[in-house]
């Protein structure tokens, strides 16, 4: 059972601070989508933080689905809402959705019909509100998340290398590229907090090399730090080996095969993150209850590899790795843009 933690004045406040930047305005409508296993107090801050800021909050509460297979984590594809039209329509005629669902809506089959609307959504990490306080969006981050997504867009070849035997090209064309800053304020637009990062949706068959998950490096989808390196075979977007020995190979190997599909194999997207504030560390300092991961997926210099479901090359799959790597270094047409873990200024 998920705990409720007592609502601490700072979280308010963070709720506060997020929700402003969303352009909110007293009598706005703002949605606070739950589902049955969505973390209380996330629920408690964001419908206070809206009626504190004039607005008028309701809530649409869900049944968590029970899924069959293998348990999925990490995919940013939340099944809550089972495509009921009512509450499809009631999200996309607010002025805001604050999605508190586990997983979030950023990849759900309804969130193109709430955007639609004219809604924005707010995915509000499932993080501990702790976290999502240390956390807030600086003026600086979406000024600088924009360069990288305009840098992203005009590339034609991402170039990838490591100490460690990372050597990953990535081509660009046919690429759809993104990001977010923690906040949105444009109707039909959807973002995550915590944010600060820069990704692509490869087209098909761009993806080829190898990809070397060193000591330290992280598997999100597990909520595990690498203890013992994995060496990835790319080919034509597909992991077509894992080699490694040791049980973070092992549980990776289990995993991607237990959904016996191709597409489990393929490169979702790849990017890296920009958030200064972010940090590599801090998994280790909750339990895996209290934590969703989006702090390691966005911290400065990582590179982001994930494999799994991609619109941009029709492939649809549960299977989700998100791996974020350190001390990688980035380029885009020659240019670096991260350098050995660092972002170039």
């Amino acid at each position: 059972m998920l705990t409720t933690d007592p609502i601490e004045p700072v979280w308010l406040e963070a709720f506060e601070t997020v929700l402003r930047r969303c352009a909110l305005r007293p009598g706005d409508t703002v949605a606070i989508l739950a589902e049955s296993q969505s973390r209380p107090s996330l629920v408690e801050l964001a419908q206070l933080a809206a009626a504190r800021l004039g607005c008028k909050p309701f809530r649409i509460v869900v049944t968590s689905p029970f899924e069959p297979g293998p348990p999925v984590r990490s995919t940013g594809a939340s099944a809550a809402l089972q495509q009921i039209g009512p509450v499809v329509s009631a999200l996309a005629a607010s002025t805001l959705v604050v999605d508190c669902t586990v997983e979030g809506l950023m990849h759900a089959a309804e969130l193109p019909a709430i955007l639609r609307g004219g809604a924005r959504v707010i995915y509000v990490s499932n993080e501990h509100p702790e976290a999502l306080a240390r956390l807030l969006p600086s003026d600086d981050l979406e000024p600088l998340v924009k360069d990288h997504i305009k840098r992203l867009r005009s590339a034609s070849t991402m170039r990838v290398t490591s100490p460690s035997g990372t050597a990953l090209t990535i081509g660009m064309t046919g690429a759809v590229c993104g990001g977010n800053w923690g906040y949105t304020t444009r109707p039909g637009t959807l973002t995550h907090w915590p944010g600060g990062l820069a990704l692509a949706f490869p087209a098909a068959g761009s993806v080829n090399g190898t990809l070397v998950l060193a000591e330290g490096d992280v598997n999100l989808t597990f909520k595990r730090y690498i203890e013992r390196p994995i060496r990835l075979r790319i080919e034509n977007d597909y992991v077509t080996a894992i080699e490694g020995a040791g049980v973070d190979a092992e549980l990776m190997r289990s995993y991607i095969a237990a959904w016996n599909e191709k597409d489990a194999y393929a490169v979702s997207h790849v990017g890296y993150g920009l958030n200064a504030a972010a940090r590599w560390d801090s998994m280790a300092l909750y339990d895996k209850r209290d934590f969703n991961g989006t702090e390691l997926r966005a911290f400065a210099g990582n590179f982001l590899y994930s494999t799994g479901a991609n619109e941009v090359a029709k492939r649809y799959t549960r299977g989700h790795f998100d791996l974020p790597l350190r001390n990688c270094t980035v380029q885009l047409d020659g240019v670096t843009v991260v350098e050995a873990g660092k972002v170039i200024a």
